[in-house]
């Protein structure tokens, strides 16, 4: 199969690796308390000036304990229903693809946006990859693929017409930036897209 997948239902032993350090770190963040969040989250200013590493911590900041654990339990859930659509590389090189869509959208197109934190925009990049990956792959989850992907392309829509999902504001303990849901939708989407060309194997004539 192309796409680098793996050759079994397996997650690859390096994307456990992936979503441990993720996992890890935004713990490691939360425990720290206001002053770590606070240095790490994404902040226009501070990038700005140069704390050009906030475009990457500021994905495993959280508003509390709650935002947090929705967080790692919806990265578990992505995990299980995709995480053996590609090889552990490929996982790294389209998580770094989705953070970066996110951490643009965010930047060009909000710049009202004073600051950022969580990783549901980066989530939904995952879950698209995967699910690109499924379908393309022709496996025997293909329509379910299929169906996952029109009900979140339905959720995004929602959100770009209503705003957040009922309910979610509350439990997040803040105000949900739907925008990263949707530039993290379409990073997931290129970076597939990209993977499909690069490692499909050619025809035989």
């Amino acid at each position: 199969m192309g796409l680098s997948q793996c050759e079994d239902s397996r997650v690859s032993a390096t994307s456990l690796w992936l979503v441990a350090a993720l996992c890890g770190l935004a713990l490691l963040i939360q425990l720290a308390g206001d002053g770590a969040q606070s240095a790490l989250r994404f902040a226009r200013q501070s990038i700005g000036a140069g704390e050009l590493w906030r475009l990457l911590s500021g994905h495993l900041v959280h508003l509390g304990w709650t935002h947090l654990l929705l967080n790692l339990a919806g990265l578990a859930l992505v995990w299980a229903l995709v995480g053996s659509v590609y090889s552990g590389l490929v996982w790294m090189l389209v998580t770094f693809a989705v953070v970066f869509a996110v951490d643009a959208g965010l930047w060009l197109l909000n710049p009202g946006l004073e600051w950022y934190v969580g990783l549901s925009g980066v989530l939904h990049g995952l879950l698209v990859a995967g699910l690109i990956g499924l379908i393309s792959a022709g496996t025997s989850r293909r329509n379910e693929a299929i169906a996952l992907l029109v009900l979140l392309l339905l959720k995004l829509g929602y959100e770009q017409v209503a705003g957040a999902m009922p309910g979610s504001t509350s439990l997040a303990g803040g105000a949900v930036v739907v925008d990263a849901h949707l530039y993290g939708a379409m990073g997931g989407l290129c970076a597939a897209l990209l993977a499909v060309l690069v490692t499909r194997k050619p025809h035989n004539h």
